[in-house]
């Protein structure tokens, strides 16, 4: 037996991979926003990886979002244990220019990067879980509701977990609720926004799957 592979659903694991190590890795950088709150630039990246399960569970159902989870949390730990591995590794003297800025950059905390592969991995079972109860709740329709509703406790799981072991005991719990609530929030905001790209991917992986299923029937056996 041959199985045609479908090359949209590679494209959006790929697109799930990215969107999660740019949140984790280019999200040190923060800028200003309302009411002198700090936003951190990966509010533009994170939002993705919980709408590309919600778009890839529409399609696919349950075992290949968790499949994407579990992609994700693979290459998270992956890229922490080589993170810290090319931290540790001693210097050459061609490369010394950078030490300071690539260590600081790069340098991320045990504790740290412990907290996002937790809040990352629970967080997102959450979602994909939250997602199907609401599937069966609201059967196909609603989508965006689904997707939002799923989104705005997972969300939450993922802010709470991830500021909770990497700040406990760092801030007073008055500060990391002050923390967790503005960013909670955009990054819902975010997700809101980006519903528009929801019914755009699942349009394409829809043709996707059709398309793979035919070839799949007709050309299968393989003589």
């Amino acid at each position: 037996m041959e199985k045609i592979i479908d090359r949209k659903i590679i494209i959006a694991l790929a697109l799930y991979l990215t969107a999660l190590l740019a949140a984790n890795t280019l999200g040190v950088k923060t800028m200003p926003f309302l009411f002198g709150t700090h936003l951190s630039v990966s509010i533009f990246y994170f939002p993705f990886v919980y709408i590309i399960t919600d778009v890839v569970g529409e399609v696919y159902g349950k075992p290949m979002a968790r499949s994407f989870v579990l992609a994700g949390i693979i290459t998270t730990v992956l890229f922490t244990l080589w993170n810290i591995l090319s931290i540790v590794m001693p210097w050459s003297d061609a490369s010394l220019w950078a030490h300071d800025s690539y260590n600081t950059l790069f340098g991320i905390s045990i504790r740290m990067s412990i907290a996002s592969v937790v809040a990352f991995a629970v967080a997102e079972y959450q979602d994909v879980t939250a997602f199907f109860f609401l599937k069966r709740k609201f059967g196909s329709k609603k989508f965006w509701l689904r997707s939002n509703l799923s989104n705005l406790w997972s969300e939450l799981l993922d802010t709470v977990l991830w500021m909770a072991i990497a700040f406990v005991g760092v801030y007073d719990i008055k500060t990391l609720i002050l923390m967790i609530i503005p960013w909670w929030l955009y990054k819902v905001a975010m997700g809101a926004l980006y519903t528009p790209f929801s019914y755009l991917g699942i349009r394409l992986l829809r043709g996707a799957h059709t398309t793979s299923e035919t070839n799949f029937n007709v050309q299968g056996t393989k003589v």
